[in-house]
């Protein structure tokens, strides 16, 4: 009986990890926010822009959870569309941060296309392979028409993000293997794409893209502008040198990775309390794509494993709800998104760590932004619904969709008929 009355629907341990990322999100804002506080003279507006920023997004996650979960897949392609416009544009217009045109301008509102387009992408390819369901995995016609929907927005992208490619490119790769697409079309993917970035790294590194010569420049150092970037970086990051990071002498090829690692030394392991950082000072990006550091100086590794805790728990959550789910679409879905979330996720703190090369990926909803923060809103709205109405009853096999369907106002489209393959118990 408290359930029915309760307002908020569907998964309730994903609502609680939604909110629980929502709170360190605020705290580590906070703490991390110290040199955008001292631009604006205003101890908490960086803090307050956030906090509004997660109050609309939770708007979002309501309402969206609220929406029938077939209702999606009405989204994805036109989204997708209109998010390779957006990127198009920004490629000849957009606003340039770090040499990368990433951002546009809507009606005074700041975009970053990229994360639309991963939203189409996820929803889009769920649709595809889901109608594309067959005896033997995925049709061919499916499997094409995927492809198509990875390979456009991938593309418009890796010249200005290839962090934000490579993502996209793994989570459709293991939603595709999820599908039941065969091991040998994945396998001969894999080899082209390897070879594919591969090849555009060993050339950027033979050319000269950094000449002022314009006449110097050909086509492709114009259009990969970013590929001597990417070489610096991994060349850094797979250099030998044995020295401990401590006694290195922080230049500007290391001066992020190195007060990331000076950020989690002053922990001691236990934390120095919250607002006590001080690399927040000096550590570029501390409130976006290094805010993990932080969260480790000041909270220790028990701090920094609970954040991981959390991200994990909703790839978790999100397979046990799919395998749960009749139909085929809605498990892809939640699947889709679930990875995009926790693999973005793995990303971010990964370089926080110096596990991987520096790359400019912010952590879900903890990380200061706009689109970023109300797009992961978004997809939590998603996976509540999908949770709330395609899974089923433990215990009698029901529907929750039958025992909700009546609150919902209106005509609900068709479901795409393809069973969920291999994933219900």
């Amino acid at each position: 009986m408290e359930a029915k009355k309760s307002i908020l629907k569907g998964d309730k341990y994903l609502w609680g990890t939604y909110f629980a990322l929502c709170f360190v999100s605020v705290i580590s804002m906070y703490s991390a926010s110290g040199t955008l506080s001292y631009g604006s003279g205003d101890t908490f507006d960086p803090v307050l822009r956030h906090a509004l920023f997660l109050a609309v997004g939770t708007l979002l996650v309501y309402a969206i959870h609220c929406v029938h979960y077939k209702w999606f897949r009405l989204v994805g392609f036109p989204l997708l569309v209109v998010a390779c416009v957006m990127l198009i544009y920004a490629l000849f217009f957009g606003e340039r941060i770090n040499a990368a045109a990433r951002w546009i301008s809507v009606f005074g509102i700041r975009l970053q296309p990229s994360e639309l387009a991963k939203m189409g992408v996820v929803i889009t390819i769920s649709y595809f392979l889901a109608k594309g369901q067959c005896e033997s995995g995925v049709d061919a016609k499916a499997f094409k028409k995927t492809l198509l929907a990875i390979l456009v927005p991938c593309l418009l992208i890796f010249t200005e993000n290839l962090s934000t490619t490579l993502l996209i490119g793994t989570m459709a790769f293991c939603m595709m293997l999820i599908a039941g697409v065969s091991l040998k079309k994945l396998g001969l993917l894999l080899v082209l794409v390897l070879a594919f970035v591969s090849g555009v790294l060993f050339a950027a590194n033979k050319l000269d893209t950094k000449s002022a010569d314009e006449q110097k420049r050909n086509l492709f150092t114009k259009v990969v502008h970013r590929a001597n970037t990417w070489n610096d970086r991994l060349e850094f990051f797979s250099d030998k040198e044995t020295m401990p990071e401590y006694f290195k002498a922080t230049v500007d090829d290391n001066y992020q990775s190195h007060h990331a690692c000076m950020a989690i030394a002053n922990s001691h392991g236990i934390g120095v309390g919250p607002g006590n950082s001080r690399e927040r000072d000096f550590l570029p990006q501390a409130y976006s794509d290094f805010i993990y550091a932080i969260i480790i100086e000041e909270f220790g590794i028990l701090g920094g494993l609970l954040v991981m805790f959390l991200y994990l728990s909703i790839l978790f959550r999100a397979l046990r709800n799919a395998k749960k789910c009749t139909h085929a679409f809605p498990a892809f879905l939640i699947l889709g998104i679930a990875m995009l979330i926790v693999f973005q996720a793995i990303i971010n703190m990964a370089v926080a760590t110096s596990l991987i090369p520096v790359t400019g990926q912010p952590l879900p909803l903890i990380s200061r932004g706009g689109t970023s923060v109300v797009i992961t809103c978004c997809y939590f709205g998603m996976m509540l619904s999908i949770s709330r109405y395609a899974t089923v009853e433990e215990g009698n096999g029901e529907l929750n969709d039958e025992n909700v369907v009546k609150s919902v106002e209106g005509p609900i489209p068709e479901d795409i008929s393809a069973p969920n393959p291999n994933l219900t118990d």
